[in-house]
């Protein structure tokens, strides 16, 4: 059964902008911080951005005033507005819960940043 599914990934200019959206079951996202990760080559899986189930954010230095992360409580929804998007912004983004991830991870969703 899948329990994490990350959507919204593409290629896109320096400067460009894209919404990542990640639908989760209920009882992964009910009651529990979600966050943003993102995996670039030869990297190692970081923190991007995360949100409690009462609204309040944490952003990552690299990304902060650029991305904004968002939640649907309704409809089990998290998801990741990206602006001004830079060539290091280049990496497969998963969402997961926050501090504890939830295992299996989703199959990600790719963005490619590149002119």
């Amino acid at each position: 059964q899948v329990q994490l599914v990350e959507s919204g990934g593409n290629l896109a200019p320096p400067g460009g902008s894209l919404r990542l959206s990640c639908a989760a079951s209920g009882r992964i996202f009910s009651g529990r911080t979600m966050g943003w990760y993102r995996q670039a080559p030869g990297k190692e899986r970081e923190l991007v951005a995360h949100i409690t189930l009462s609204g309040s954010t944490n952003y990552a230095d690299s990304v902060k005033g650029r991305f904004t992360i968002s939640r649907d409580n309704t409809n089990n929804t998290v998801y990741l507005q990206m602006n001004s998007l830079k060539l290091e912004d280049t990496a497969v983004y998963y969402c997961n819960t926050y501090p504890v991830v939830f295992d299996p991870w989703g199959q990600g969703t790719q963005v490619t940043v590149s002119s």
